[in-house]
């Protein structure tokens, strides 16, 4: 398989190969992915493609396996069978190549208690050096607000995430994988992240974005796949997606609603003592507001889904089933354990 390899080639002679060549492969390809901890199974034939130069979203809910995949991807384990790559190499086998041309993000950091929040930074972008790397940094400190000579041990969550991502973000990579990079961050800090996320698309760089938070992936993502009970479940752009998207609609009036019924993206509308509630596709907002206008609404609330929203509605059985064998099996594995 081709990759680009730094320092080892003439620039002038093989910068078209190169080019065409990272362009053409994707920077993650997982198959049939599968990681079975006892007779708990995490993954369960998991596939999952990362174009280049693109950002992609990694959904599903808490428990659904994204760490489980993040981590074989890192080189944190192995997994049980199928097949992973990550910048065309083995991520058990070259992790420590591939170490060196991505940046990670946690969704919990932990740091260095007596490292000051500047060292922390050090170590985690391995020494990098240079005049851009400052000055990127630097830029970073400064957005997230953090102040770099306090000790990590006085970090709040808050800060100790920040750590995590100007680390990552000061870095000149191949590769961002970012877990829940927005735990603990205020809203204010949240727009700061997608500001930077959104700045490296616009470069061209490649993020996989793993969240359990719908809106944010929105705002970023060429292409989402989603993960459930160790399985994907879907995967496409977004417009391709779209159908999932739906907001629930709460308005009371005493007007006829018959004209409401038939319109088109309005869906499962029930009716009850001047109460009208129903699924409104995103798409129809502009159409369906008018009409709740010419019936004289008194109260209107528009809800726009979280992912648990939509795993419930599209997946809502089989979620509850799967949750259900793992705890089980969960508490198998501890009482084997305590047994023995």
């Amino acid at each position: 398989m081709t990759r680009t390899v730094a320092h080892d080639r003439d620039p002038a002679a093989s910068a078209d190969t190169a080019d065409t060549a990272d362009t053409a492969e994707p920077a993650v390809v997982v198959r049939d992915l599968t990681k079975a901890f006892g007779a708990t199974r995490a993954l369960d034939g998991f596939s999952l493609t990362v174009p280049r130069g693109q950002v992609t979203g990694f959904l599903g809910p808490n428990g659904a396996g994204k760490s489980t995949t993040i981590r074989i991807l890192l080189g944190l384990l192995r997994a049980t069978s199928g097949h992973a790559e990550v910048l065309g190499m083995d991520p058990w086998r070259d992790a420590v190549r591939i170490h060196q041309r991505l940046a990670y993000v946690p969704g919990d950091t932990n740091l260095w208690p007596n490292l000051t929040g500047g060292e922390a930074i050090d170590v985690l972008t391995h020494g990098a050096k240079g005049a851009a790397h400052r000055r990127r940094r630097e830029e970073l400190i400064e957005r997230f607000e953090l102040d770099p000579t306090k000790r990590s041990r006085t970090y709040s969550k808050g800060n100790r995430q920040k750590i995590s991502l100007v680390a990552a973000l000061s870095r000149d990579v191949d590769l961002y994988i970012m877990d829940e990079p927005t735990s603990g961050l205020d809203p204010l800090m949240e727009a700061i992240f997608t500001q930077e996320v959104a700045r490296l698309r616009a470069e061209g760089r490649t993020v996989l974005l793993s969240s359990h938070i719908l809106a944010e992936v929105e705002k970023l993502c060429d292409t989402v796949t989603i993960i459930r009970a160790g399985k994907d479940v879907e995967s496409g752009t977004l417009e391709e997606l779209r159908h999932l998207t739906r907001s629930t609609v709460a308005a009371t009036t005493a007007a006829d609603h018959t004209a409401l019924t038939a319109m088109d993206g309005v869906h499962d509308l029930v009716a009850e003592h001047g109460r009208l509630r129903f699924d409104l596709d995103d798409g129809a907002m502009h159409e369906v507001l008018p009409e709740l206008t010419r019936m004289e609404v008194t109260g209107l609330t528009i809800t726009p889904p979280s992912l648990e929203d939509l795993f419930l509605r599209h997946y809502g059985d089989d979620l509850s089933d799967g949750a259900a064998r793992r705890e089980a099996a969960q508490q198998e594995t501890t009482q084997q354990e305590t047994a023995s």
